[in-house]
């Protein structure tokens, strides 16, 4: 006697007529003799499972003009997500989120080695990943999440956690200090072997996946928002003028980052590190981060961007007014 079916099964199934022979939901239902409201649950875990990875492309000769100049402009791959003016910017992140984790999925491949940074935007992305199976693959977490008040185990190893289970993945975990009293104790820890472990695979990253921190985001970043900068911190940044930071490692709007002191004593991989990393996926949600993401983009340290449409169109007028401040705007943007 055949052994029933598994849900996965029916789902797999479902998805196989709906997507590839074009049955309707009702004619499936019949073939699988069960109602219309339990295929339509059997296709939505077909996509939540990774089962389905659904895809928009865009013809190369019709590609929307905003991605199109900042592809140019900034030799990055770029994904601008569609949004109201309307939204607020809790429900922009949440849609940039959704796009970037649905984004990422196909990037991801067996035996991968890939780098997460904790903080605000990937948390979000976090909790959006559809499955896909991997074999081989490990998470690694980029940089500490300990300071003064709390361990941040919690906090990370969630968001690290998530990807591990989206990917059915090894997870690393990085329990060290986000930041260290002092630069010599840091020295000292990253030439202990468990340390030395978790910094050799960082350096064997295919993937490095990250948001842009920034102290005037509307959504506070974690670093600025968590008690990890006090006082002292935070005007030192200000002195040295300091635009923004990824994975706790800070820049100028420049990108430059020579005598930026604290960065001494963080405990996120060098900007030269990550420059190594062959795929480096950035995601920025809400027009306050556009300091800190010209200073990643100067940096060199994005490959592949997913940001929210009023910030790309920001910062096409910020490359336009720097490339002629009088007329403060791109030929061949007109419209847009």
């Amino acid at each position: 006697m055949p052994s029933k079916p598994t849900k996965q099964q029916d789902a797999l199934r479902a998805a196989q007529m709906y997507y590839l022979q074009d049955q309707t939901m009702d004619a499936i239902a019949r073939e699988l003799r069960t109602s219309r409201s339990t295929v339509s649950r059997l296709l939505s875990a077909a996509r939540e499972t990774g089962l389905v990875q659904i895809q928009i492309k865009t013809p190369s000769d019709r590609a929307p003009e905003l991605e199109r100049v900042i592809r140019k402009r900034h030799r990055v791959d770029v994904h601008v997500v569609p949004v109201s003016d309307m939204l607020n910017e809790v429900e922009v992140l949440e849609r940039v989120s959704m796009q970037a984790a649905r984004t990422i999925g196909p990037l991801v491949d067996s035996n991968a080695v890939i780098g997460v940074a904790w903080g605000s935007t990937v948390s979000t992305v976090s909790r959006h990943l559809t499955r896909k199976t991997t074999h081989g693959t490990t998470i690694v977490q980029l940089n500490g999440a300990g300071n003064t008040q709390t361990s941040g185990i919690t906090y990370a190893s969630e968001i690290i956690r998530r990807f591990g289970t989206a990917y059915g993945a090894k997870v690393e975990q990085f329990p060290v200090p986000a930041f260290f009293d002092h630069a010599e104790t840091k020295s000292l820890m990253w030439q202990e072997r468990s340390v030395r472990r978790i910094l050799d695979l960082q350096e064997r990253m295919t993937i490095a996946i990250f948001g842009v921190g920034s102290m005037d985001a509307e959504i506070p970043s974690h670093v600025y928002s968590g008690g990890y900068l006090d006082s002292t911190d935070l005007d030192a940044l200000d002195a040295s003028g300091v635009a923004g930071d990824v994975a706790t490692v800070f820049f100028r709007s420049d990108g430059s980052d020579d005598g930026i002191v604290l960065n001494d004593r963080s405990s996120g991989p060098s900007l030269d590190n990550l420059r190594k990393v062959r795929r480096r996926i950035c995601v920025v949600s809400g027009r306050k981060k556009i300091t800190g993401l010209r200073g990643a983009l100067a940096a060199g340290l994005v490959t592949d961007l997913i940001l929210d449409e009023t910030t790309a169109r920001e910062l096409v007028e910020q490359d336009s007014q720097a490339t002629d401040p009088i007329f403060g705007f791109l030929s061949g943007l007109d419209g847009i």
